[in-house]
């Protein structure tokens, strides 16, 4: 770390600042924007995993054998379980803020 980045940091100044950084990461609002889409493709690819057999899936999804009649019911739970967890942390950072109690 440059010096006058470690006086900002020792200062009190934000850490991206100190770091060197034009302007502090603030992308909170994309990110949940990103989870909540991310958690819908995840829902929805765990439903294919588990209606279509293996050889009737796009040749990129993982699990794909050509001709098979598998289904790749692990793959789908994985898929479900993620995607959960993902609306799980949309709905968290989407909830009404409280205001600390104070004295």
């Amino acid at each position: 770390m440059p010096a006058e980045s470690r006086r900002a940091f020792e200062a009190g100044a934000e850490p991206c600042a100190a770091l060197g950084y034009a302007w502090p990461v603030r992308g909170e609002r994309l990110l949940v924007i990103a989870a909540g889409i991310g958690a819908l493709v995840l829902i929805a690819l765990a439903v294919v995993y588990w209606v279509e057999p293996s050889g009737s899936l796009p040749s990129f999804f993982p699990g794909y054998q050509a001709g098979s009649t598998h289904v790749h019911f692990k793959h789908g739970l994985a898929c479900l379980l993620l995607g959960l967890v993902l609306g799980v942390y949309v709905w968290f950072r989407t909830g009404p803020k409280r205001p600390a109690r104070g004295a």
